[in-house]
């Protein structure tokens, strides 16, 4: 893992104790800082959490801000290009989540942490499997695994 980009439903997650996969945003989020890994905060991830809450109840310290650029803005077109969104997928959502990919792809981020299993992380695994994107989405709902940090490899012995 040598970076992660955070998605807004991890965001809320990590924010709120109510939330039904808090304890492992939590624990994601200590981990990564724990081993330096770097925490991407996308302008696209911050506008749809400022919707419900306001981006500086964060911890924004321990993030680094990635604008949308036009590198991005070209990427995110092939992308949608080249992998449709499936019917009945909301389309604002689905473009905004392409748009993320797409910062994944150009900034070489290797891991998305999020909490849905629709999107991103639907469309993250069709890129993967067409060889467009390398980047591989962790999700709470799975549980804290701390072999994301370790390539995939397990330990041993507990």
């Amino acid at each position: 893992m040598n970076s992660v980009l955070l998605d807004t439903s991890f965001l809320i997650s990590l924010s709120d104790p109510a939330r039904p996969h808090h304890s492992e945003a939590t624990a994601y989020y200590k981990e990564c800082i724990a081993r330096q890994v770097p925490m991407l905060l996308s302008t696209i991830v911050i506008s749809e959490f400022q919707v419900r809450q306001a981006i500086n109840d964060l911890p924004l310290r321990n993030f680094m801000v990635l604008p949308f650029n036009v590198d991005h803005a070209m990427a995110c077109g092939l992308l949608l290009r080249a992998q449709a969104r499936d019917p009945g997928d909301d389309r604002v959502r689905v473009k905004d989540d392409f748009k993320l990919l797409a910062q994944c792809q150009c900034e070489g981020v290797s891991h998305i942490l999020a909490e849905d299993a629709r999107t991103p992380a639907k469309y993250v695994d069709r890129h993967r499997t067409e060889g467009l994107l390398p980047t591989r989405c962790v999700l709470l709902r799975v549980g804290f695994d701390a072999s994301w940090f370790e390539n995939g490899q397990a330990r041993l012995v507990p």
